[in-house]
């Protein structure tokens, strides 16, 4: 199977752009959100000690649709490295 598109039919291109488009359209409209849930997890590490990251697991299992648990994991994830960076 070729993923390169000029291989592909023009149906299985537009199809690609769509789905494309429409995670952009996703992005734009939920990352503010995404940044604050990824906060409001990250806010509870203290507290739930070595229990943190399962907590954080079944709390992005819980989120839906998936696309936006997606989201808030990647969020959860650069804030990580970014504290850990700054140490």
């Amino acid at each position: 199977m070729s993923f390169n598109l000029a291989n592909m039919s023009f149906a299985e291109r537009a199809q690609i752009e769509a789905e494309k488009s429409r995670l952009f359209d996703f992005w734009q409209s939920n990352l503010g959100k995404a940044k604050a849930e990824a906060g409001r997890l990250i806010s509870e590490k203290s507290r739930r000690k070595g229990k943190w990251a399962e907590w954080v697991r079944a709390e992005l299992d819980a989120l839906n649709p998936p696309d936006f648990a997606s989201l808030v994991r990647l969020e959860v994830n650069k804030m990580m490295a970014a504290a850990a960076n700054s140490r």
